[in-house]
């Protein structure tokens, strides 16, 4: 089964047994989390059942499996000729989970 959920702002095709990289959610390693579906298929593509804006009885089940923070990338600000550079860093804090079941 497919589903597509919405986390962080974003939103996600999942299947069962997934491993998915996240916006950070304040929840402990090895908890349980549900998530509301907006849509919801079958492999074949037959039966897809469409919310407004979720499916009604529809829910993902997932587990945290770690709590991360990306690799660092370089945010660079530079002005020719008036002697202005900025370098700074970032990395973004993460959540990875586990797609267990869709219902």
């Amino acid at each position: 089964m497919y589903a597509v959920i919405v986390t962080g702002g974003k939103q996600y095709l999942v299947t069962e047994g997934q491993t998915l990289k996240v916006e950070k959610l304040e929840n402990d390693v090895d908890a349980a989390l549900s998530f509301d579906c907006l849509l919801v298929s079958d492999e074949s593509g037959d039966n897809v059942k469409v919310g407004k804006p979720i499916v009604d009885g529809a829910k993902v089940s997932a587990k945290v499996i770690a709590q991360g923070r990306a690799d660092k990338i370089s945010v660079v600000k530079y002005k020719r000729k008036v002697r202005y550079r900025r370098n700074v860093g970032h990395r973004q804090p993460f959540t990875e989970i586990l797609i267990e079941k869709i219902a």
